[in-house]
């Protein structure tokens, strides 16, 4: 089978179809519902109307905005609804099923009673069989798939979303109360202080979540898989230990960088959960010592940290942007979902005693940067050798002398980006 035409909308054709359905809710004459099933409406606006009736099945909706909207009982059965802008959208009753939403933007938005169980569409085949429609490889695994999707203070109670792909999507403060969870994927997911209160989560798979705060209470767990909590000490703890104030050992460690070693101390926070610590961005960072420190999820946006070890570290959901990380050493830290757009990522430039100078590269070998922010970042000459830039978006980045040797590439976005002389695999560089 070779699956659906689709019928590509712009958006005057969209906007008629929204006149129309907006007619047809009011009861007016000339009102049509909207049916707009196996369409392509790729990047179109939704100018947050009323789609209560709507029919979405099967249809394109990547990049789509339909932030503030009300999409009550819709269905979004198999739709492509990756990296889709549903901000503060109302879809309670809605029927997820099948429809890959990886990278979308769900902040605020309300899917209380929301279907995202297995889907598949079928068709009529030869002899009057049914099989399968294919609609691409994601969408024809029938698997709803939420992966890397920002739901961040989400409504999700009552929804039914048994064997849902919810890895790596940062759902912080999220509320699922009595939703059917059983074989669901939250790996690599952000569950800060979600609320699964009287769900049903057995046999899902929690691992490598971020889950400090999270709620159980009647909750069914049997089967499900946690990971042992890392035992990391927190900064207000140490402090105490040390008898200091966070204050002194960043005017120490600024001491340490003006006098090139001669007075102060190098501040090592390595092994230490960094996240109540609100005055970093005050202070000069470079050179800091850091490996498999906690920063998930901090504001680190514009900070000097050249030249650092931050190897094994945890920077999930960690805003970087604009930051200066010059010369830095970021081996096997996780970057999942951190905003680095615009961040600096060149190298550092050192004098040699001969007179001569070297280059001290950032180097991100084997770090994970699945659904990282990128954008406009300068990535000169740095080393990527077995990173997961999966989903990653690197718009307008630039990779010139890059080495990306055995990185996971796939569904990047590289538009605008610049490559030259940059080392791929063979397999060549994922369209933009």
């Amino acid at each position: 089978m070779n699956g659906p035409q689709y019928e590509k909308l712009n958006q005057k054709d969209l906007d008629a179809v929204l006149k129309k359905h907006e007619m047809f809710r009011k009861g007016l004459r000339g009102g049509i519902r909207a049916n707009l099933k196996f369409k392509d409406l790729s990047n179109l606006d939704f100018r947050a109307f009323n789609l209560q009736g709507a029919d979405f099945t099967g249809s394109i909706l990547r990049g789509a905005n339909l932030s503030g909207g009300v999409y009550e009982g819709v269905s979004f059965f198999a739709c492509d609804l990756r990296n889709a802008n549903l901000e503060r959208a109302v879809f309670k009753r809605a029927d997820f099923r099948g429809a890959y939403v990886a990278g979308a933007n769900l902040t605020g938005a309300d899917l209380e009673s929301a279907d995202m169980r297995e889907g598949r569409i079928m068709e009529s085949g030869e002899g009057g069989t049914m099989s399968q429609m294919n609609l691409g490889k994601e969408r024809s695994k029938g698997r709803t798939n939420f992966a890397g999707a920002k739901m961040t203070e989400t409504n999700l109670s009552g929804s039914r979303a048994s064997d849902a792909d919810f890895s790596e999507a940062d759902l912080t403060g999220v509320i699922i109360n009595d939703a059917d969870l059983r074989g669901v994927n939250f790996t690599g997911a952000n569950l800060t202080n979600a609320d699964f209160s009287g769900c049903d989560l057995r046999n899902a798979n929690l691992k490598e979540s971020i889950n400090e705060g999270i709620k159980l209470t009647a909750s069914e767990t049997d089967g499900a898989s946690f990971d042992t909590r890392k035992d990391q000490k927190k900064m207000g703890d140490v402090l105490e230990e040390q008898g200091t104030t966070i204050k002194d050992m960043l005017e120490g460690h600024a001491k340490w960088i003006a006098s090139k070693g001669d007075s102060g101390d190098q501040l090592d926070i390595s092994n230490i959960d960094m996240r109540e610590t609100k005055s970093l961005k005050d202070y000069p960072l470079t050179a800091i010592r850091a490996i498999d420190a906690n920063f998930v999820k901090m504001d680190l946006s514009g900070c000097d940290m050249q030249f650092c070890q931050f190897d094994k570290s945890d920077f999930r959901d960690t805003n970087l942007s604009d930051s200066d990380l010059r010369g830095s050493r970021f081996i096997e830290a996780r970057l999942n979902r951190a905003n680095l757009e615009n961040a600096n990522l060149s190298p550092l430039k050192f004098s040699t005693p001969d007179g001569g100078s070297r280059l001290e590269r950032v180097n991100l070998s084997g770090a994970n940067l699945k659904y990282a922010n990128l954008r406009g970042a300068n990535l000169r000459d740095s080393v990527l050798m077995g990173t997961d830039l999966s989903n990653a978006d690197l718009t307008g980045a630039d990779l010139t002398r890059a080495d990306l040797t055995g990185a996971n590439i796939e569904n990047i976005n590289l538009k605008d980006a610049v490559t030259d002389k940059a080392v791929f695999d063979k397999t060549g560089i994922a369209s933009g």
